[in-house]
């Protein structure tokens, strides 16, 4: 099957190692050295250099497993910062922002551009200015992945990142020797079960996914893998997406670093949870009608039985006021907490999201709602330029002796002027 020709150019750019690169930019000594991310409580390798690979260090697994194999070769290990990596992230998609009129964000390090705009013969080089502007403006390497359709831009990266070009366009002419090569399993879109089933049935590349049968692919899979053969093929089925979908619903939860046994640290978890939850509503200017509060004992532990419940709490009105949302959670709370277990985890989700400027009122709502927007903006503002949980409420604690463990943590702030770089001349 040919090739076909269309006007569609989009450009996939994903950052390198996104979490070591950003936890290299502050220390410029780690270039050319191991080094790997964890998960929280520092469970599972997350995010390795290359050099971290090499060593056969596999992504997803058990820090425990390859604590002989860091030490041996020295490998630096860090705990995950999600306020670090979120504000490069920002800042790298501002950047990306600067290159195309519309852009999909499609996850914390990666996004999508249409390059429509730009002729064929220059996409390789416009794809090289793009990385090395985002590299001189925030330090982070990236791969550049350019084709006719988002399914073949991935598959344009993922050979720039292995060829270590840094940028690649899947021309037409090339398509279908660099889909020969392209292991199935790695193709967008197509997971663990597709995979089984496509080795099975002696499709093994991804040149041998394209040229598959249109009758045979909608009779044996679904409308995704459908639509993944015509990208393959050069047609554009997968829209890019440049408007930002707000939120359904929001969860924050954390597994305690310790387990937690007393109703007192639940309370402080579950208060922070809230906080942090109605903060992220606040920034989408949304509202939630419902909050759901679930707490968790371990799975694993034989000793125990093993409890877990959930309790959902309707709010009389809508609201993305801090202090109405925590005091319906730990409510909520109270009536799932059961004496005498060991949690290990605790969480909330603010569901039923709407937009603020629809909300319901009543004859008090507009008197109660002025007062409390101001006083969530000011609390808002302050923990932005001072970092998060200057202001907070007393119920969520202080020492919070059950937050995540993150022993290996690099403590770095981008928010904090203290964490600011000192030149000595």
């Amino acid at each position: 099957m040919s090739f076909t020709n269309y006007k569609s150019k989009i450009a996939l750019i994903d950052c390198n190692s996104f979490y070591v690169s950003c936890e290299r930019l502050f220390k410029p000594k780690l270039f050319g050295k191991p080094v790997v991310v964890l998960s929280n409580n520092d469970g599972c390798v997350i995010s390795r250099s290359n050099e971290a690979k090499a060593l056969g260090i596999k992504m997803g697994e058990p820090f425990f497993k390859v604590k002989d194999l860091v030490k041996k070769h020295k490998v630096y290990v860090f705990s995950s910062n999600y306020a670090l990596y979120g504000d490069l992230s920002r800042r790298v998609m501002q950047v990306l922002k600067t290159f195309a009129p519309n852009i999909e964000i499609y996850s914390i390090d990666e996004a999508f551009l249409d390059l429509s705009f730009v002729e064929a013969n220059r996409l390789e080089e416009y794809g090289k200015e793009i990385r090395a502007k985002v590299l001189k403006w925030t330090g982070i390497p990236t791969s550049v992945g350019i084709s006719n359709t988002k399914t073949l831009s991935k598959v344009a990266n993922h050979i720039a990142k292995k060829n270590k070009t840094g940028v690649m366009y899947l021309a037409a002419e090339t398509a279908d020797e660099h889909l020969s090569h392209f292991a199935i399993q790695d193709v967008w879109g197509v997971g663990r079960q597709l995979t089984k089933f496509f080795l099975k049935n002696n499709i093994t590349t991804a040149l041998d996914l394209k040229n598959v049968s249109n009758g045979w692919i909608k009779k044996s899979t679904n409308v995704l893998s459908a639509k993944t053969v015509m990208e393959l093929r050069g047609m554009p089925c997968i829209d890019l997406q440049p408007n930002y979908e707000k939120r359904k619903n929001c969860c924050v939860s954390r597994s305690f670093g310790k387990k937690v046994s007393t109703v007192e640290e639940l309370r402080e978890s579950v208060t922070t949870h809230a906080l942090n939850a109605a903060e992220k509503i606040r920034t989408d200017q949304q509202i939630t009608r419902a909050i759901t509060v679930f707490i968790r004992t371990s799975p694993f532990n034989k000793n125990k039985k093993y409890y877990s419940n959930s309790y959902t709490a309707e709010l009389p009105l809508a609201t993305n006021n801090s202090l109405e949302i925590v005091k319906y959670a730990l409510a909520a709370l109270d009536k799932i907490y059961k004496p005498g277990q060991l949690y290990q985890k605790a969480g909330i989700i603010l569901s039923k999201l709407k937009d603020a400027d629809k909300f319901e009122r009543n004859l008090l709502t507009p008197f109660i709602q002025k007062d409390l927007k101001k006083l969530m903006q000011a609390i808002d503002v302050t923990n932005m330029k001072y970092g998060r949980y200057s202001i907070s409420l007393a119920q969520a604690g202080i020492n919070k002796s059950w937050k995540m463990r993150r022993q290996h943590s690099s403590k770095i702030d981008t928010a904090s002027f203290y964490d600011l770089p000192t030149i000595r001349v």
